[in-house]
């Protein structure tokens, strides 16, 4: 396919999905009103809120969630960040009538005649990363799912270590986690879990894998490959626009609870009842948990494609 019809499928697939994509000429398609911008951002923080409002509230007040407290810790957007609306790249945010512009001097923005855009040169700087990510999503999206991992990745960084890694008893304790992971064939292919495995399962694990390599491994069935999402949408926004983030997150979301109730880890008293994946029964919940993430995946990854390739075809 030529470079142009390239262009012109991309900005027809994101347009498809929802998202607006600006033109190289004049960087911007839309404009809104301060009466719609503001009620989209009000949306977008209550979606938020609803979702995880108690969860910030105590930690406001300094508590600790071990499973919650990873969205905020491992990826590089704090909750007042997902919090803030954003239109994405190409629209511009009309100026209020009186008083400065909530927006005026946030990161990407530059003034333009009646408002605020994320600017073209904040996209052009970003070239790089929109790039890196399309290769990810492209490469991940061509295989087909693999499914049976069983979420062995949290027992193998504690395989024979003693102890676990969070403050947080083990269900089965320091030997039986070991005879889980000796029982089962590790075939973790997300770099990111197996970087913390600890070296006797690194050893075990079908590939030794690395980050150079992490292309020929990523594939969508692995709840991580999916998570990670959410860390496109971190690192590109504001050029991504804040619903198609918060339904990055919100499967992020419900990706982790399904990761830590399949963990070696007792987390009853949190409300999370195991996945009891030592047993047959707890193998097949587990798989049926992973396909519908995976599916759920799929689309998503689809979705943010199409805004990746729509802001590559503007540079």
């Amino acid at each position: 396919m030529a470079a142009a019809a390239k262009a012109a499928a991309a900005k027809a697939a994101a347009a498809k999905a929802g998202h607006p994509v600006a033109t190289p000429d004049t960087g911007t398609t839309a404009t809104l009103s301060p009466a719609q911008w503001t009620a989209r951002a009000d949306r977008h923080r209550d979606r938020i809120d609803a979702l995880i409002g108690d969860y910030l509230d105590a930690r406001h007040t300094g508590g600790k969630h071990p499973v919650v407290d990873f969205l905020f810790t491992y990826y590089p957007y704090r909750p007042a960040q997902l919090r803030r609306w954003h239109p994405g790249y190409g629209t511009v945010l009309a100026a209020p009538d009186a008083g400065d512009h909530p927006y005026a001097g946030a990161r990407g923005y530059r003034p333009v005649a009646g408002g605020v855009t994320v600017g073209r040169e904040y996209l052009q700087r970003r070239e790089r990363t929109l790039r890196t990510t399309r290769a990810l999503l492209v490469a991940t999206a061509a295989r087909a799912p693999r499914l049976g991992c069983f979420g062995l990745h949290e027992w193998a960084m504690v395989y024979r270590s003693g102890a676990p890694r969070h403050r947080i008893p083990l269900r089965l304790g320091p030997a039986g986690t070991d005879a889980v992971v000796e029982a089962n064939q590790l075939v973790c292919s997300h770099f990111d879990a197996f970087r913390f495995f600890t070296d006797p399962a690194r050893a075990r694990n079908a590939a030794a894998l690395t980050r150079q390599a992490q292309l020929d491994h990523e594939q969508p069935g692995c709840l991580h490959a999916t998570m990670d999402l959410y860390r496109v949408g971190a690192k590109l926004s504001p050029l991504l626009e804040s619903d198609l983030v918060a339904d990055a997150f919100e499967l992020a979301h419900r990706a982790r609870e399904i990761d830590m109730r399949a963990s070696p880890y007792d987390l009853a008293d949190l409300g999370y009842e195991p996945i009891r994946i030592e047993t047959p029964t707890g193998k097949a919940e587990y798989v049926r948990e992973q396909q519908a993430i995976a599916a759920d995946g799929a689309d998503l990854r689809g979705r943010v494609l199409a805004v990746v390739e729509g802001l590559i075809a503007g540079l």
